[in-house]
């Protein structure tokens, strides 16, 4: 993605604003913009953040070229020196942000960007684009996974993904919430994913038996042979014709897949069928439209499954498309003073919490397990204390003293003046990351249906200048 010329990828309004900021003296204004989401896809109880390599990537390549000034110069909108402007572009903005596979929840900046206004904005469209993607599939990802209960989960989705983009930045997301690989080749060479997976029934089609289909198959790929057994009778042919070519080729890590049907019923008679013919040791793979409810279900009811395969309501997250993340303006500097800006709005969940901010996660001392985060100015001192209470804001009655705890600062700084500071991990380690930090979390709170709510805090001096503004908004 880094390699592309992704500078216009952005709504026009950027672009109007961009040049307004410029034209009235306002684009070299120092201001803050927080990105963050209002609510966790699936009424789960958290989110898992994502994206945070392609930011980097965009940002660390965000150029205007000729061709691009040439198309705004035709718009007949922008001026000369505007566009000029644009042509000597250099990004010179700071951003913090959670780092990638870090359990996330709503209302948090999970990214602050600080510099001049015009670039600080114009950059909107892309970060909300790249972030609200992948977390969302990362999200999804993380759900599944965890209702497999410890059985692999391959992603599948490639063709009914949103276009090519969404294809492989959903298989990079999808890896991250702990998918083992993808159908997406091209994630392999580009990202390093494991690319996998078996046959189509086009290949049993068109042999003139099922038999020759498997026994072909499984003498080119002896020592990888998964055959799909369900394009005519699961358990009349599907089965036995694998058992017979098991029999005669002997490969090395044999398996089945079943596509379509009755899964828990086909899975439990061809296990069955398996073991009695000496093969206790084949795999059984499922796929056919599955999601986190479905393999809950047929898990519960005996299901006889070694790995799934995870398609079209993974990549699309199906059951709840849109991550709804959103970036809004927090502070102004003008002369070295910082000035807070709030969203205010009649729909409470719109507000938005003002100022220069940090974000602290709370962690048991004891158990490691997470308690609750902390939202503090940033000229605020980290939470601490044997004695520190917090309070749902929701609720604003209902209290929580803490003690025996640590505090960690959530977010880590990625652009210095424009300069890249951050290491990116690898893949591996953003994953293996995001599984240790999902189980910080209490079990309560992992939940599908009614998670518990998790404490996302603000601190006293952000409540009350957050109260300061509204009160002074509704006395206008």
């Amino acid at each position: 993605m880094g390699k592309d010329n992704l500078s216009l990828l952005t709504d026009f309004y950027e672009l109007t604003m961009a040049g307004g900021y410029f034209e009235t003296g306002h684009a070299e204004e120092t201001a803050y913009f927080d990105l963050f989401f209002r609510r966790v896809p699936d009424g789960g109880g958290f989110a898992i953040m994502a994206g945070l390599e392609q930011v980097i990537e965009y940002l660390s390549n965000l150029r205007f070229t000729d061709e691009d000034i040439k198309m705004l110069n035709n718009k007949k909108i922008f001026s000369q020196s505007f566009l000029n402007y644009l042509k000597d572009f250099e990004f010179k903005c700071d951003v913090w942000a959670v780092p990638e596979g870090t359990p996330i929840f709503p209302g948090e900046p999970i990214i602050t960007v600080k510099g001049p206004l015009l670039q600080a904005q114009f950059i909107e469209t892309m970060l909300l684009l790249l972030i609200n993607h992948q977390s969302l599939i990362a999200t999804k990802a993380n759900r599944v996974v965890r209702a497999a209960g410890g059985r692999p989960v391959m992603e599948f989705g490639t063709r009914r993904a949103h276009g090519a983009t969404a294809a492989v930045l959903g298989a990079r997301a999808s890896y991250i919430g702990g998918c083992i690989g993808t159908a997406c080749t091209v994630a392999e060479r580009d990202l390093g994913i494991t690319a996998l997976g078996t046959m189509a029934h086009s290949w049993v089609q068109v042999f003139p038996t099922e038999y020759e289909a498997f026994k072909t198959y499984a003498e080119l790929y002896p020592n990888n042979c998964t055959l799909l057994v369900d394009t005519y009778s699961v358990l009349k042919s599907g089965v036995p014709n694998a058992i017979k070519v098991f029999d005669e080729i002997k490969p090395k890590n044999p398996g089945i897949r079943i596509d379509s049907g009755d899964i828990t019923y086909l899975t439990k008679r061809s296990r069955e069928m398996l073991d009695a013919a000496g093969y206790k040791h084949c795999k059984i793979v499922v796929s056919n439209s599955l999601d986190e409810w479905i393999i809950r279900d047929v898990l519960s009811q005996g299901a006889c499954i070694d790995s799934f395969g995870v398609g079209e309501r993974l990549i699309t997250a199906g059951s709840d498309p849109v991550f709804g993340g959103v970036y809004k303006l927090a502070a102004i500097e003008k002369n070295g003073t910082l000035i807070p800006k709030m969203k205010i709005s009649e729909n409470v969940e719109k507000l938005t919490n003002p100022g220069c901010k940090k974000l602290y996660r709370l962690y048991d001392k004891d158990s490691g397990r997470m308690i609750a985060d902390v939202i503090t100015l940033a000229d605020e001192p980290a939470p601490s204390g044997d004695d520190y209470t917090i309070f749902d804001p929701s609720f604003t009655w209902k209290r929580k003293k803490l003690s025996n705890f640590i505090a960690k600062e959530l977010r880590v700084k990625v652009f210095d003046k424009g300069k890249l500071v951050y290491k990116t991990p690898t893949i591996d380690e953003i994953k293996t990351y995001c599984l240790a930090q999902t189980y910080t979390l209490w079990e309560e709170t992992l939940r599908f249906e009614n998670p518990q709510t998790y404490y996302i805090d603000l601190s006293q001096k952000l409540w009350e200048l957050r109260t300061e503004l509204i009160k002074a908004c509704q006395e206008e």
